[in-house]
């Protein structure tokens, strides 16, 4: 009798959830994450192989960024020149964040078409394409069309593969199985850097690492036959049995009554975004995006974290770094690259364990100054380093060691506090935006990421030249101030909050006070469940 009390009592609790989510929903209180599900704080088997499928997008928009720092000290006059001008590195490397750009303004919204997953297997047919297209290139601008076509690919994944797994993961995990997507994008720069450094002495060495970037879209291709789409997509086109079913895999441990009552809730969530995105156009959604205050809040947030990632110069190090250690003396250059994208890998895993724990906003605050202070720090040492050569880097002179060091140990500093931090942040980006305009917020916010990569990767080289190294990483400096001071004053803690709730904290303003309110709220909503479990099991 008591187990028949137990369950009935456990009915009657799932039915008052319910009633409890469909009043929120009337009254703009949207969370699917109301619905306490048994083990939903634990990572299943089946999140982890999804995660792990989905972030070779990762991996491969690593390797395609990073790999480029190699080839370009070792094509030589394979391409036609007897050496690459520094105008021809640039466009080489420009024009895969050209093809970003591109590539990520359609990603988002050719995904709420077409679905998330057929969308990332586009993306691994062009990877493929590129790849191979690369690695058989004979010409300057043979090589840049094929860098623009890795691009277009690495602006879809960019977008999308984030987006996929924040729809997939479980509430209070989904900060962190973002970041395992980034984990693969570092990975995927210090795969990059080790076969570089594997076919540096390699005659044609260079045409390897372009070329085995097809192997992972390859992979991936094949994997993305088994991994399910999107709940939320699911539930947009009124497939419901494949989203429970889906939904059950993902909250492993739950009772059938919860997993019904996650997918009613979330049916009720999405419900709202389906008659939007069902009685207006594209062009409209995007107007919409654009005048509804809090879709242009969540807008502004997005493409200034995505801004203020790339204007902080990082990927300058990405591309350029073995081209800049051989400037200041180190016999290595490849390998003294290694440590930098290595540094960057090792921080973003301590980013994957504490993101979801710190927080999004608390974890920016604390990793920025770090990023200013090594910035700082390597303006003066070059500074110092090339007074003998009027201010100026010279290929062939040789520097005091002491402070090539110091550089070295500046760039250290300073791509610890970014992978900290900066280098996964941004990428919650999904979050920020209601469903009936997540593709195009994604779309807009990952455009922007791509412009700011375009704008630095495409001057670096020409600001070194004009303003000096030491001013080229003071005026760096400066922007990550600007940045700094964009997350103190406009960025809202997102971590611990559903989807849909996360839509809640821009209704008066940048929701820095709402979000943490809402988060008070549902840190007491869990620990009175845990409560209720102790009590039962005590008196059981």
């Amino acid at each position: 009798m008591d187990n028949a009390s137990n369950s009935d009592e456990k009915r009657s609790h799932d039915a008052q959830v319910y009633e409890d989510v469909s009043g929120a929903v009337a009254s703009g209180e949207i969370s699917e994450a109301m619905v306490v599900a048994e083990g939903e704080e634990r990572t299943t088997w089946f999140v982890w192989l999804l995660v792990a499928c989905a972030s070779i997008s990762g991996l491969l928009f690593g390797y395609d960024t990073g790999v480029i720092s190699g080839a370009l000290v070792t094509i030589g006059g394979d391409l036609g020149p007897a050496e690459l001008s520094s105008g021809q590195k640039e466009l080489i490397t420009s024009a895969t964040t050209l093809g970003a750009l591109i590539g990520g303004l359609v990603a988002g919204v050719l995904s709420d078409f077409l679905g998330r997953r057929p969308v990332m297997g586009i993306a691994d047919i062009i990877f493929i394409g590129g790849a191979i297209g690369q690695a058989l290139c004979h010409t300057v601008w043979s090589m840049i069309g094929c860098r623009f076509l890795i691009g277009v690919g690495v602006g879809v994944a960019a977008c999308v593969a984030p987006l996929y797994i924040q729809e997939l993961s479980p509430t209070r995990l989904r900060g962190r199985m973002v970041v395992v997507n980034v984990v693969a994008i570092t990975g995927g720069q210090v795969i990059a850097y080790g076969i570089d450094a594997a076919f540096e002495n390699t005659s044609g060495g260079w045409r390897w690492m372009v070329g085995l970037g097809a192997v992972p879209s390859g992979l991936q291709f094949i994997f993305l036959f088994f991994l399910p789409e999107s709940p939320r997509i699911m539930i947009q086109r009124e497939n419901f049995e494949a989203a429970r079913a889906t939904m059950a895999k993902v909250y492993a441990l739950a009772t059938p009554e919860q997993i019904d009552l996650k997918v009613k809730a979330l049916a009720a969530a999405v419900k709202q975004s389906v008659e939007i995105t069902n009685s207006t156009t594209l062009l409209q959604r995007v107007r919409l995006i654009l005048m509804d205050p809090i879709n242009r809040r969540a807008l502004i947030v997005g493409c200034g974290m995505q801004a203020f990632q790339q204007l902080c110069g990082f990927n300058t190090l990405m591309y350029y770094s073995a081209t800049l250690f051989k400037e200041i003396g180190f016999d290595q250059p490849t390998a003294v690259g290694l440590i930098i994208s290595g540094t960057n890998f090792i921080f973003t895993l301590l980013a994957l364990k504490y993101i979801d724990i710190i927080g999004r906003r608390r974890i920016m605050i604390w990793s920025a100054p770090g990023m200013i202070v090594g910035l700082v720090l390597a303006s003066v040492a070059f500074h110092y380093l090339t007074r003998k050569t009027g201010g100026q880097l010279v290929d062939g002179t040789e520097y005091s060691t002491t402070w090539s060091a110091i550089v070295l140990v500046a760039m250290i500093f300073y791509v610890a506090s970014y992978a900290t931090g900066l280098g996964n942040v941004p990428w919650q980006q999904g979050e920020l935006f209601g469903l009936e305009v997540r593709g195009i917020g994604t779309s807009l916010a990952t455009t922007t990421n791509w412009a700011g990569n375009l704008l630095i990767g495409s001057t670096y080289l020409s600001l070194m030249d004009r303003i000096t190294p030491a001013g080229a990483f003071g005026f760096y400096a400066g922007l990550c101030l600007l940045g700094w001071l964009f997350c103190l004053c406009c960025f809202p803690e997102t971590a611990g909050l559903s989807l849909e709730e996360v839509r809640l904290i821009f209704r008066n303003g940048f929701g820095i006070r709402e979000s943490q309110r809402l988060r008070r709220e549902k840190r007491a909503m869990l620990q009175g469940e845990k409560a209720q479990k102790s009590e039962k099991a005590s008196s059981a």
